[in-house]
This record gives structure tokens, C-alpha cells and sequence, in this order.
């Protein structure tokens, strides 16, 4: 057992023996459920995308080029100067660097922006968990280290449409033109 899921068993043991004659209402969230069907991560994940295509577009171009130089090099080696023949190689290595380089940034910027975008997320439904249990009086709605919650006190669906409810629909994404 967890130091969470123990810290979660003595929070409920407390709330019972301190509500005494009052009713306790506990609900459950599903983060991960949450997460994928939200809006906001929605949002979130198509944001990314859009700010990280054109990069990856030219990546993959980059890529192509420098596959088709490899072929051409293949091919015309046996025909070419040896001095043309070292510089295409040392260009078509320089280029498979650039490339790993290029990839490399891309990666540390795609993951630096993914989570500032995954904590704005998070912060977000954080704040309509909360506002949903006490619009609807949960004592006390859990999340992560759950081992089980039967269906009767799973508020995802509720909190879900809440979100939805609360987002204008957004338009019609249009589709990029490569």
C-alpha cells in the first residue's frame, strides 16, 4: 500500500467518525479518463500539434533530401572524382547531424511545451473538480491511487459535461495544406 492510498484510508476513516449523524458523499474522478475527454486537454493536444507541425513538415523534408542525396551517392559513386565523391559524403554527414540536431531540439521544445500545457490543464480541471463537489456537496472526491470505486460514486461523466458545458464549441479545425 501506498503512502497515498493510506493517507486517502484515514482521510475517509476521520470524515466518518467526524461527520457523525451527518451524511458523507464521496465521489471519484478518473484523471485519466478526465484527461482524454476534456476540452481544455483537447484543446491543449490540438495546440501543440498546430505549433509543432511546420517544424516537423521540415524536418521530414529535410530527411527526404538528404535520402535522396544518400541514393544518388549510391549510385553515381562508382562514376564520381574521388574528391566529389568525399564531399558529398562529408555533406551528406553533415546533413545526417544537422538532422539529428534539428530532431533532438525539437523534442526538448515539444516536451518543454507539453508540459507547461499539461500543468495549465491540469490547474484547470483541478479547479472544476473542486467547484463541481462543492456545487453538488461531496465531502470529499479522490482521484489517483484509487484501487477501486464502484460506478455509484464516479463523477467523471458529470464533471466531463460540466467542462463541456462551460467550453464554447470550438470551430471546425481546418485541415493544413502540406
Amino acid at each position: 500500500m501506498t503512502t497515498r492510498n493510506i493517507v486517502a484510508g484515514l482521510l475517509l476513516a476521520g470524515f466518518a467518525l467526524g461527520a457523525g449523524a451527518a451524511e458523507l458523499k464521496i465521489g471519484f474522478v478518473n484523471t485519466a479518463r478526465l484527461f482524454e475527454e476534456s476540452p481544455q486537454a483537447r484543446a491543449a493536444q490540438q495546440a501543440l500539434e498546430t505549433e509543432f507541425m511546420p517544424r516537423q513538415r521540415e524536418l521530414a523534408n529535410q530527411q527526404k533530401a538528404l535520402q535522396e542525396k544518400q541514393e544518388k551517392l549510391k549510385r553515381d559513386a562508382a562514376v564520381m572524382a574521388e574528391a566529389e565523391r568525399t564531399r558529398s559524403e562529408r555533406e551528406l554527414r553533415e546533413g545526417e547531424r544537422d538532422l539529428a540536431r534539428r530532431f533532438n531540439e525539437l523534442q526538448e521544445d515539444a516536451n518543454l511545451r507539453r508540459n507547461e500545457e499539461l500543468g495549465k490543464v491540469q490547474r484547470s480541471l483541478l479547479q472544476e473538480v473542486q467547484t463541481y463537489a462543492r456545487a453538488n456537496g461531496y465531502t470529499l472526491v479522490v482521484g489517483d491511487g484509487v484501487l477501486f470505486a464502484a460506478e455509484s460514486v464516479d463523477v467523471t461523466a458529470q464533471v466531463i459535461a460540466a467542462l463541456k458545458a462551460r467550453t464554447p464549441a470550438a470551430p471546425a479545425a481546418a485541415t493544413p495544406k502540406n
